[in-house]
């Protein structure tokens, strides 16, 4: 629960044992799991928590829940693989100075086995460790929607964050995924995944309004995906998101798409000190990244529509 440092090198170190014992950063999934890790399995949990400590007395929640339906269930493997740039930009460039990091993965209630994932904020190098219990089901319902607004119920009423109710600021959940909400979150489907019994579905939108309270929203809908580009996907999101909704094209562009972000929202940088900071560490996410930030207005930041990645910044600050 946000105890501890990151260290890449326990990462690397693990990376490597896995290698010469020939085993999947996925073991649990990929190990013919078929059901949610009990660590991960939201069903009576009543808080996942991000909060402040000796240690990280200035923390900062980050949730990031993907889609693991379908063509998206190569999200999970490219956040493992890129989580120490993630987490190495955050750190290194100052972006947030105890950042608190969970992971979830999201399915369709209607009809998979571990429709909501979801893990605990973490500091150090237990992220990397619930990642490997994920369940990649792979299932859907093949009717262009996912349970996202289930694991929005979740945020809004299961977690606690110390950023929000002692300062006053808000967390980061991203939502990565290619689909729509269904349009209510049903009661049922709470009780049976969640384990709370409402008196009545939730219209998504009201549970978004009450999850924008605590939280900045982002949904990134990247490339390759089923539904990438789709007309239909982007507007519903517009419409519950406004400008959060970013189209990103190149998947292994995600963690540094994530931290920019971050990095933007916390007035750390702005968008052409992030791209640079990309560039110094020899990522080539740098033109993807910028497509997909260059249209978020950052409060005393505004961004040209027209942003020239290999020319002037594009970036006025007022």
């Amino acid at each position: 629960m946000g105890s501890g440092i990151w260290s890449t090198d326990v990462y690397s170190a693990a990376a490597s044992y896995r290698a010469a014992k020939g085993s999947s950063a996925f073991a649990y999934s990929d190990g013919g799991a078929r059901s949610a890790h009990p660590d991960l399995d939201p069903r009576g949990v009543t808080l996942r928590e991000s909060r402040d400590s000796a240690e990280h007395p200035d923390s900062l929640a980050v949730a990031v829940l993907f889609d693991v339906t379908g063509s998206m269930g190569g999200v999970p493997r490219t956040l493992q693989a890129k989580l120490p740039d993630l987490l190495g930009l955050m750190l290194r460039k100052g972006y947030a100075a105890d950042p608190q990091i969970l992971f979830g993965a999201i399915g369709d209630a209607t009809c998979d086995r571990a429709p909501l994932q979801v893990g605990q904020f973490e500091s150090d190098n237990r992220m990397d460790e619930h990642l490997g219990k994920v369940l990649l089901e792979g299932g859907g319902g093949g009717q262009m929607s996912e349970s996202y607004e289930l694991a929005m119920y979740f945020m809004a009423r299961h977690t606690s964050i110390d950023c929000f109710e002692k300062r006053g600021r808000r967390g980061y959940l991203f939502i990565i995924g290619d689909e729509l909400p269904y349009p209510q979150v049903k009661r049922r489907e709470v009780e049976k995944v969640v384990g709370d019994r409402l008196r009545r579905d939730i219209p998504t939108r009201e549970i978004v309004a009450e999850l924008t309270r605590v939280y900045d929203v982002y949904y990134i809908l990247p490339a390759g995906a089923s539904y990438a580009g789709d007309g239909r996907v982007l507007a519903a999101w517009r419409e519950l998101l406004g400008q959060n909704v970013l189209e990103l094209d190149d998947l292994d562009a995600v963690c540094e798409t994530i931290a920019l972000t971050v990095g933007l929202g916390e007035d750390a940088i702005d968008l052409r000190e992030g791209l640079d900071d990309l560039d110094e560490l020899g990522s080539t996410a740098g033109t993807a990244v910028g497509r997909a930030l260059a249209k978020l207005d950052r409060g005393t930041l505004v961004v040209a529509d027209g942003l020239d990645l290999g020319g002037d910044s594009g970036v006025t600050r007022l």
